[in-house]
C-alpha cells in the first residue's frame, strides 16, 4: 500500500523534521535569550532519547527522510552522540544535520561524527572576539574557531549561519563570507526575526539580504543565483562569479518562503509545531508518557501537519509572535 504522504491543506508536503533536544544554552545572544533569569523547562518535561527517538522513527514513517538536531544548544545534551547513533540507523533517514554554537565542538566533533553525523551548521555571526562577547555575552569566539578547524580537518560538510542585524554586522558581512570562501565553507546570511525573548525586534533591525548582496557583490566578487534552486529549501543561494563558493540567504523578513515550507518541529519538551511562529501547538510528550500506541503518535503528527497555516504574516498587521522564544521552540 503506499504512503500518504503528510501533506497539508495548501498541497505541501513534509519530509524535514527538526528536533530540539534541549531548551537550555551556553551562551546567550542578546537576539534569542535574556542574559540572566531564563525560564527553562524541568528535566523531568524534556524528552528522553528514547521517547525522541521513538517520534522520529514514526515521523520517517510517514514520509519524513531530513533530520536536523537543534536546541539551544544541542551539544549540552549529555550523551549526545549516543542519539545521532540511533537516528542515523533509522531506515529512511536520507539527511541527518545538526545546529550549534560551536562552542564545545573541540570536543565533540570527533565522537559526533563517529556516531555518524557529516553535516554541521555552526551559529558564527563575527569574526571580532569583542563583537562576539558583546552578541552572545561569552568570550567564547577562539573555542568556536577551534572547533571549526576540527570538523574541517574530520571532513565535515559545514555551513556558517550568520543573523543579520542592522546597524551591528554590518563590518563582519564581508570578512565572514571571505573566512568561509577561504574554509570551503557556505555561510548563510539569517534575516534578524521576531523570535526574542526579551521582544526587542523591530524591522528597522532588519538587516536586509538585498543589501548584502549588494555589499558582497561589491566588495567581494559579483553574487548569481545557483540555477536549479531547491524551492522547499529555506536558503536563496547564490555563488561568486569567480567560481569561490556559494552563499546563502534566508530571507524569512522580507522574502518569506512560507509557500514552498516543507518542515514540522518537535520542541525538547515535546510539543509538535507546524511552524517556527506558530501559535497553537500539539502536545505528544502527553501521548507518550500516556502509553499510546505509534498509530495514536502518528494520527497527531497528520493532525499538525493538516492544521498548518498559509504563513506567518510577518510583514502584516496581523502578526503575533509566537509565546516561545527561539531557544525554547528549537533552532
Amino acid at each position: 500500500m503506499r504512503l500518504q504522504p503528510l501533506i497539508d491543506s495548501f498541497g505541501r508536503v513534509h519530509d524535514s523534521l527538526r528536533l530540539s533536544v534541549t531548551d537550555r544554552c551556553n551562551v546567550r545572544c542578546f537576539y534569542c535569550m535574556p542574559e540572566s533569569e531564563v525560564r527553562y523547562e524541568k528535566r523531568s518535561e524534556i524528552l528522553d532519547f528514547e521517547e525522541i527517538e521513538r517520534f522520529a522513527r514514526i515521523a520517517v514513517g510517514l514520509g519524513i527522510t531530513k533530520l536536523r538536531v537543534t536546541g539551544g544548544e544541542p551539544l549540552v545534551r549529555r550523551d549526545l552522540p549516543v542519539l545521532i547513533r540511533n537516528l542515523a540507523a533509522i531506515p529512511g533517514v536520507r539527511d541527518l544535520a545538526l545546529t550549534t554554537n560551536g562552542v564545545l565542538l573541540p570536543e565533540l566533533a570527533a565522537p559526533l561524527y563517529e556516531a555518524g553525523l557529516r553535516r554541521i551548521n555552526i551559529h558564527l555571526d563575527t569574526l571580532d572576539r569583542g563583537r562576539f562577547e558583546h552578541i552572545t555575552r561569552r568570550d567564547d569566539l577562539p573555542k568556536v574557531l577551534t572547533g571549526l578547524a576540527r570538523v574541517k580537518e574530520l571532513g565535515y560538510r559545514v555551513k556558517l549561519n550568520a543573523v543579520a542585524v542592522k546597524n551591528l554586522v554590518e563590518p563582519d558581512i564581508v570578512p565572514l563570507a571571505r573566512f568561509a570562501r577561504e574554509h570551503g565553507f557556505e555561510v548563510r546570511y539569517i534575516e534578524f526575526m521576531p523570535l526574542d525573548a526579551q521582544g526587542i525586534w523591530d524591522r528597522s533591525k532588519v538587516l536586509l539580504a538585498d543589501e548584502i548582496i549588494a555589499m558582497l557583490s561589491r566588495e567581494i566578487a559579483p553574487l548569481v543565483p545557483v540555477p536549479d534552486p531547491d524551492p522547499r529549501a529555506p536558503a536563496t543561494e547564490y555563488r561568486f562569479a569567480d567560481g569561490g563558493g556559494t552563499v546563502g540567504f534566508i530571507a524569512s523578513v522580507s522574502k518569506p518562503f512560507c509557500l514552498n515550507c516543507n518542515r514540522l518541529r518537535l520542541t525538547a519538551d515535546g510539543k509538535i509545531r507546524y511552524c517556527l511562529f506558530a501559535i497553537e501547538e500539539d502536545d505528544v510528550k502527553r501521548l507518550m508518557r500516556s502509553g499510546a500506541p505509534d498509530d495514536q503518535i502518528a494520527a497527531l503528527i497528520r493532525h499538525n501537519v493538516a492544521g498548518k497555516w498559509l504563513g506567518h504574516e510577518i510583514n502584516s498587521s496581523k502578526f503575533v509572535p509566537p509565546p516561545r522564544p527561539m531557544y525554547s521552540i528549537g533552532g
